[in-house]
């Protein structure tokens, strides 16, 4: 939905707009296109706000990151995985590690990590053996489980899949389709991202719309809006153009006269001009971002004074598989977030969206070794984020999601899962009401005689992979809606939030 540029409120954010951005000289055009449409209700935002999303590549098996212990789901759960040759099921809360056990096996892990959510649902519960920091946190109330969550058309029951007309997602089971879908909505090929789409409505609160959408781990349509565009960065900073080198043959004078004529458009050619573009866009953003980050090692981001940014002891974690600390890329990427953070008033940020990932998740085989260790990870990085967050008096300003392609199967193949529907997800912030789970948390059951149907429980299907109860839709709706996006909005990026009771296109996690 476009602003309506004929109200006072409009006209002067949109004019007071243009009045920050004549300041970057050859880039203003291209920057006023990016914040023309922002949303009127972001513009006088005078507080800061920032969502980020911790994409996990490859399809996470949710059933070994919560777990159910009570103890008919605890006997159903120890009964199906584990199967031969190598059994995925962990081991009961309580239960001693043993350290001469093979790295990242559920015997060297030791039992599950208890936890205590506000609302049982007549069940106890736990985390994998590898997220001490997850279980700190969720204590702490600054963290919240979604259950169940993937895409959905409408509210789905075993019986209405059994309808061939019954409007379900699609590409369900696809890596492609399912990163996509989760990220836009859509399939592969989608060029728009929900997250870019709240870009678009906010970034006119941002005196510099070129930073609304940024993204630490690679390129995310999640970020791309109609308007807005995302930018990318490294963990070290900016990514320059032609290398890292200030100069050109040795001189700073040759370097900018190369830049200017990079940057210029010689011809009436669309690719050409569009390319000049993206190279003004670049090196403006370059050095606008260069000169306003706060240095890696310098608290509270990194440890002050340390030159090797990959030994900095707050970006290391305890790997699972070796006995001994190892750098974590998901915490150098949030490392990064968090400096973008800290130079937010310099770069003109009132609301922004952010883009994290970390691959490994499509745990067909040795999962357990690979698992331990990406629950390793992302416990640590999350820690570290939060920290870092209180550090900068930020808790309350930005909230973290994960999301994922899609869950796995309940049933093992014998030392792996294969591809599944619904997951469990996480929340955290400190705008989060923590330690609860959103949601009901599902059935998990026994296979039939067939060996690969749960006829006992309503929410899983064929080798125990779960149908969602609760949508993406729903928790982008959630998450939109404390970022400043209207009900207007909402229903716009979300158009199947329609299908779902009033009372729940907001899950209620958010303070």
């Amino acid at each position: 939905m476009k602003t309506n540029f004929n109200s006072p409120a409009s006209r002067r954010a949109f004019l007071a707009q243009a009045a920050r951005l004549a300041g970057l000289g050859a880039a203003a055009p291209m920057a006023m296109n990016l914040a023309a449409f922002g949303n009127a209700s972001a513009q006088t935002a005078g507080d800061y706000k920032a969502l980020v999303c911790v994409f996990l590549f490859g399809g996470n098996d949710a059933f070994n990151m919560v777990l159910p212990t009570d103890a008919e789901s605890w006997a159903a759960y120890s009964q199906v995985r584990n199967q031969a040759p190598e059994s995925i099921a962990l081991l009961a809360p309580g239960t001693p590690a043993q350290m001469g056990a093979g790295a990242g096996s559920p015997e060297r892990l030791g039992g599950v990590l208890a936890i205590n959510p506000i609302t049982s649902q007549g069940r106890t519960f736990a985390l994998h053996p590898s997220m001490s920091g997850v279980r700190d946190l969720f204590a702490a109330g600054r963290l919240a489980v979604l259950p169940n969550i993937g895409p959905l058309v409408r509210p789905t029951s075993k019986a209405d899949l059994k309808i061939v007309t019954f409007a379900r997602p699609a590409g369900l089971y696809s890596h492609n389709d399912q990163q996509s879908t989760w990220q836009s909505l859509t399939p592969e090929g989608a060029t728009v991202g929900w997250g870019g789409r709240f870009a678009d409505l906010l970034m006119a609160g941002n005196s510099q719309p070129l930073f609304s959408a940024v993204s630490a781990g690679g390129n995310a349509v999640f970020l791309s809006g109609k308007q807005a565009l995302q930018y990318q960065i490294s963990t070290r900073g900016a990514i320059r153009i032609g290398g890292s080198d200030t100069s050109l043959f040795g001189s700073t004078a040759a370097l900018e006269r190369m830049r200017t004529v990079m940057r210029g458009g010689r011809s009436n050619d669309l690719i050409a001009r569009d390319h000049a573009t993206v190279v003004n866009r670049s090196l403006v953003a370059e050095a606008l971002i260069g000169s306003a980050l706060p240095p890696a090692n310098s608290a509270p981001y990194g440890t002050a004074g340390l030159a090797n940014g990959a030994a900095d002891p707050l970006l290391q974690y305890d790997n699972p598989l070796t006995g001994t600390k190892s750098t974590n890329s998901l915490a150098q990427q949030l490392q990064v977030v968090a400096r973008t953070m800290g130079a937010r008033s310099a770069l003109g940020a009132g609301r922004q969206v952010f883009f994290v990932s970390l691959g490994g998740f499509d745990t067909h085989d040795g999962q357990n070794r690979a698992q331990a260790d990406l629950m390793a990870k992302l416990s640590h990085a999350l820690s570290y984020f939060d920290n870092t967050l209180g550090a900068m008096g930020l808790r309350n300003n930005v909230t973290t999601f994960t999301a994922s392609d899609f869950g796995r199967t309940f049933t093992s193949n014998g030392d792996g899962t294969d591809h599944g529907w619904g997951s469990h997800h996480f929340v955290m912030g400190g705008a989060v009401k923590g330690r609860e789970f959103y949601g009901k948390f599902p059935v998990v059951g026994a296979k039939n005689a067939k060996n690969n149907d749960f006829e006992s429980s309503p929410n899983q299907l064929g080798n125990g992979a779960l149908l969602p109860e609760t949508s993406v839709e729903q928790l982008g709706a959630t998450l939109g809606r404390w970022m400043g996006v209207s009900d207007g909005n909402l229903a716009d990026i979300f158009p199947n939030l329609k299908n779902f009771d009033a009372g729940k296109r907001d899950l209620g996690f958010m303070a």
